[in-house]
């Protein structure tokens, strides 16, 4: 009698919970409509379009492995709970998305759902695709359909029990997503409502910018005040004027924003620089100033682990282009020392950078955060991006140094160059080898 009781019980939590899950996992089948684009007009056809909104949205990036074909998938995405890898967006009809509907190319963006009918990870950000007007969905579609096909088997997840079990998404999903296309707010300008699409649909800035709580979910309430993701820190970005981006110039914004640079403000490097590179580079200028308008406007936030940028410390101040301060080259500390045998030529001393801009250090957040996790990615793994029609390269030291000196000169460059004491652990170092 008991064990019927706790069966007839399980039925009814299952019903119960079923209900609930279908209830909370309702979409919305607006189709939405768009704010004016500058690069995006309704004069262009639908492939101009799509090769514009697919380069706002970044696409290229997290589904294109280093020399192979663009959009053919197989990219890692590192978690805490295994490695997801990108999916094939080709035409190819096997082993990419040419089988896919018009339909099912919507419901994928808007509702993180594929053409099987199975849940796609929330590491595909259609928790902010899920914004994009319909018609901009299909033109995505449709340029992408227009590129050549390529043959190319997707690479199996690597997720532990539960996380494997791709319907228990939906329950993530009831919690933490909710379907709704963009809708304009008549109480900002034309130009906000553009800069607010590009930021939060297209762009998915807060999908690396803000902080995530224990299930990977957004933490809404600090949106855009800076997260730690595939062992890079994507830095505050509201409006506050000591932690974020407030005192930046709409003209220092625009700058780095499409060109990867800023004077006083650093060098973008990392997955910014891909941004960079392979988006933000191509937008036009009106959309460039509708997306700085929208940024002046997020709330300011201090964020869990604030950077304050120190642009005139003492140790800099002394310097000269070709030799450190009196107080620096009487220490010579072995992390000076590494500095002056592989860094100084190019940066130079007081930071303004030799040979092109993109070499200064001065005033960037790298450079100014104590734990060095962005400087020491850079001094490991390099930079290679081509902005601005011109070619930005910094070599890697992965294979030169070791973990103790990349240590030893991270934590030199946080003091001569932010007038800080670096924390950089020679322990840290070794973790952040194996994170690119």
């Amino acid at each position: 009698m008991k064990t019927l009781k706790r069966l007839l019980l399980l039925i009814v939590l299952l019903v119960l919970g079923g209900g609930v899950y279908l209830l909370l996992n309702r979409t919305d089948p607006s189709p939405g409509t768009a704010p004016p684009l500058a690069g995006a007009p309704a004069t262009a056809t639908v492939l101009q379009r799509g090769e514009y909104l697919a380069r706002a949205a970044d696409c290229v990036v997290c589904h294109t492995e280093p020399g192979k074909q663009p959009f053919s998938g197989g990219v890692a995405f590192k978690l805490p709970i295994g490695t997801i890898y990108s999916s094939n967006i080709t035409a190819d009809p096997d082993t990419g998305i040419g089988h896919w509907s018009d339909d099912d190319f919507v419901r994928a963006m808007h509702d993180g759902i594929n053409a099987d009918g199975k849940r796609l990870y929330p590491a595909f950000p259609y928790t902010s695709y899920t914004a994009l007007s319909r018609d901009d969905v299909l033109a995505i579609k449709a340029y992408l359909f227009n590129l050549p096909k390529v043959r190319q088997n997707p690479r199996v997840n690597d997720l532990s029990f539960p996380f494997d079990q791709r319907w228990a998404i939906g329950f993530w999903d009831a919690a933490f997503f909710k379907s709704k296309r963009f809708t304009s707010d008549s109480a900002q300008s034309p130009q906000w409502n553009t800069g607010a699409y590009l930021a939060t649909a297209l762009g998915h800035c807060a999908e690396c910018h803000t902080p995530r709580n224990f299930a990977f979910a957004l933490k809404n309430s600090q949106a855009m005040a800076g997260a730690t993701l595939q062992g890079w820190r994507a830095y505050n970005i509201t409006s506050d004027k000591t932690h974020g981006i407030g005192d930046w110039s709409d003209q220092a914004l625009t700058q780095y924003l499409a060109q990867a640079h800023a004077e006083g403000h650093g060098t973008a490097a990392g997955p910014m620089g891909e941004v960079v590179q392979h988006s933000l580079q191509y937008l036009k200028p009106d959309d460039l100033d509708a997306l700085v308008t929208y940024l002046r406007t997020v709330p300011a936030q201090v964020g869990s682990d604030p950077i304050s940028i120190d642009r005139q410390p003492a140790a800099l101040m002394a310097a000269s282009a070709a030799a450190p301060g009196p107080a620096d080259a009487e220490k010579a500390t072995p992390g000076m020392q590494l500095f002056a045998g592989a860094c100084a030529s190019c940066h130079q001393w007081n930071g303004t950078g030799r040979e092109t801009p993109y070499a200064s250090l001065l005033g960037g957040s790298s450079v100014n955060d104590p734990s060095g996790q962005n400087l020491t990615q850079m001094i490991l793994h390099g930079s290679d991006m081509h902005v601005a029609d011109q070619a930005v390269y910094m070599p890697a030291f992965a294979h030169a140094y070791t973990d103790a000196e990349v240590a030893q000169l991270s934590n030199f460059v946080i003091a001569h160059y932010g007038g800080k004491t670096g924390s950089v652990t020679p322990k840290q170092v070794g973790e952040r080898r194996q994170q690119q």
